[in-house]
């Protein structure tokens, strides 16, 4: 006797398999797909810029400057991370360079001074030149950038995160400009293919001009892509200033560097040089630049 029941309930079962086993692929792909890129944050990065300012001017050898470099070594290795402090010497100074990685001999430097300048002696007060600068957006700001990116960067990315110290005490006697870059020039020992310094990125009213002393072809890439993001109105296509900063050490070994810059801040060096002078949005723009520079740079290498 043939059970037609039965005929019919092995061909339902047949029928059900295939779709509970392409249900069970789709649960797993689902959950073993990589999470989405982590979208850079400017209020997150604004928030470095207040940690920094809390523990006071950073000027070399004080105690915020020696609390910084604890806060930024943990902000790296919290987001995984490698740090290597470079402890040297310069003019009779202690100098410490902050160097974050994930990689041996990242083809990208991204850099930022993190000390603040021991005298406010642009202050229109002269009794404020020999008071410290707060440095919110002398030093914080590119430096807080730099703390973002260290949590957004995709884990292949070809990048080392750099914070010299001993940039900004030039003029004053015993100091010089720039001497951690320089210090940390000096002792690399491969040449990265690109350099980008940012300085003084954080003012509420941001321009960025094209700078005198920047590798021309790597300045027209970074000023195509914020083109790309529509930040004309903040990266202005012009030539303005010539500057004497942490990039310097790296085009004169012939490594196309870059500065970032607004040196149109009003507050520069004097004592107003302080968190409410900026802006998370300011933040935001620097850091979607970068990564819309790096993710250019990351196809040309594939």
């Amino acid at each position: 006797m043939y059970n037609i029941a039965m005929k019919k309930s092995g061909s339902l079962i047949i029928l059900i398999i295939p779709i509970i086993i392409l249900a069970l692929s789709l649960v797993y792909a689902f959950q073993n797909k990589p999470a989405a890129p982590a979208a850079f944050d400017g209020e997150l990065a604004y928030a470095h810029v207040l940690a920094q300012d809390g523990f006071g001017p950073r000027t070399p050898g004080s105690a915020a400057h020696a609390e910084f470099i604890v806060y930024a070594q943990t902000e790296f290795e919290k987001q995984g991370w490698e740090v290597n402090l470079q402890q040297t010497e310069r003019m009779g100074h202690a100098i410490t360079n902050i160097l974050a990685t994930r990689q041996e001999r990242p083809a990208v430097l991204l850099m930022a001074h993190y000390d603040s300048r021991f005298f406010a002696d642009n202050d229109p007060d002269p009794n404020n030149h020999t008071v410290p600068v707060p440095g919110a957006n002398d030093g914080a700001a590119g430096v807080a950038v730099l703390l973002e990116l260290a949590r957004v960067l995709p884990s292949n990315a070809p990048v080392g995160l750099l914070l010299v110290d001993a940039e900004d005490q030039g003029r004053i006697d015993g100091w010089d400009w720039i001497l951690g870059s320089r210090a940390f020039a000096e002792t690399l020992d491969y040449q990265p293919e690109a350099v980008i310094l940012l300085d003084m990125i954080g003012d509420a009213d941001l321009n960025i001009y094209k700078e005198h002393n920047s590798d021309p072809g790597l300045t027209e890439e970074l000023w195509a892509a914020a083109k790309s993001l529509g930040y004309e109105q903040f990266f202005i296509p012009e030539y303005k200033y010539t500057m004497l900063d942490d990039h310097i050490p790296f085009r004169e070994k012939g490594i196309r560097a870059v500065d970032l810059i607004d040196f149109d801040y009003p507050y520069w060096h004097t004592i107003q040089d302080t968190p409410d002078k900026l802006s998370a949005k300011s933040l935001q723009v620097v850091g979607e630049v970068l990564l819309a520079w790096l993710d250019g740079f990351m196809a040309s290498r594939r």
